[in-house]
């Protein structure tokens, strides 16, 4: 159930725009390409808010736009084959989300406006210049918070006061993952807590952090949130449930899939924050000119099903800040 929404209003950039002032060339119809390394089936709530976004600002798919989707399944080396395919599609703009998809499609065109939906770290990885003045092609929207990680120790050292040693699912080629499991690993020692590494790197990496998890007697999980893993998110969730180990991550999704507790960047919002990105390209402005902005929405998300099969008691005080509670 939704018990709130914890919103921060920044600048005007995601203004929602009327109607009458959306497109500019009736008659035509823009094609958009949406490009994800991980699959349709993980990405289908954050591209149904981008259609919505899109549907509200007067772009309708078979009207106006058409879409040409696709999709890497976590096989990194098929993205720049699947980039360079969008460009001889000629499409009007590329949305994609991550980091290593908008990398790839960075690399495929110098032309083609690019829309990053919760992109990791666009400064950090390159993809913009800056978030103020991005430059080239590349604008949209960025994950990084200042301090993400130690919140999320924060919340769960509230529900497992005891936690000792952390295990970190992390995919070690994606460059956003890397940066919050450092980030973390500094947290943890603030608080004496020993963070383990789990690092994955694709689909056949998981029965091996399975196993060191036990073996290396974590206490505790945390998910770093990245295609690879989200599509992983319903065995990360089983494992942590079977061996009776609490566990955080960074989208309410795998929350959804029967883990402890997320924290982190409401990803729905900024996948429809996107396209008032895309409806501004259409009508005319330039990706270099539009800032990159940061998460505004925040969600706090709780399985209360999973704490009774983990024999856990969630604090009545952080009940009423979660944003979703699910019994």
């Amino acid at each position: 159930m939704q018990r709130r929404e914890f919103i921060t209003l920044v600048g005007g950039a995601a203004a929602v725009w009327p109607l009458s002032a959306s497109a500019q060339q009736p008659d035509k119809v823009y094609r958009i390409g949406l490009f994800f390394a991980g699959s349709d089936n993980t990405s289908g709530k954050t591209w149904s808010a981008l259609t919505d976004g899109l549907r509200k600002l007067g772009w309708i798919e078979g009207k106006n736009i058409l879409f040409e989707r696709k999709f890497a399944d976590n096989q990194l080396n098929r993205l720049p084959e699947l980039a360079e395919e969008l460009v001889r599609l000629n499409v009007d703009v590329i949305v994609t989300g991550g980091t290593l998809a908008p990398l790839a499609a960075k690399r495929a065109t110098a032309t083609i406006p690019i829309v990053i939906a919760a992109a990791g770290d666009p400064v950090g990885t390159k993809l913009v210049a800056s978030l103020a003045q991005p430059g080239g092609n590349v604008t949209g929207l960025s994950l990084m918070t200042p301090d993400v990680a130690g919140k999320r120790l924060e919340l769960l050292k509230e529900v497992v006061p005891q936690v000792s040693r952390v295990g970190i699912f992390w995919n070690g080629a994606n460059p956003y993952p890397a940066l919050v499991f450092r980030e973390t690993e500094r947290a943890a020692q603030k608080v004496g807590i020993q963070v383990i590494s789990l690092e994955v790197r694709g689909p056949t990496d998981f029965d091996r952090a399975f196993e060191a998890a036990i073996q290396q007697r974590t206490s505790a999980l945390i998910s770093v949130e990245d295609p690879l893993t989200i599509d992983y998110r319903k065995q990360i969730a089983d494992f942590a449930v079977t061996n009776r180990l609490p566990s955080m991550h960074g989208q309410g999704e795998f929350v959804r899939a029967g883990g402890l507790m997320s924290y982190g960047a409401d990803t729905v919002d900024v996948y429809r924050r996107a396209a008032v990105y895309v409806d501004k390209i259409f009508r005319g402005a330039k990706p270099a000119d539009l800032p990159v902005e940061q998460p505004v929405k925040f969600e706090l998300v709780i399985n209360l099903k999973t704490a009774k099969a983990l024999g856990l008691t969630v604090p009545p005080a952080l009940l009423a800040r979660a944003d979703e509670v699910i019994e």
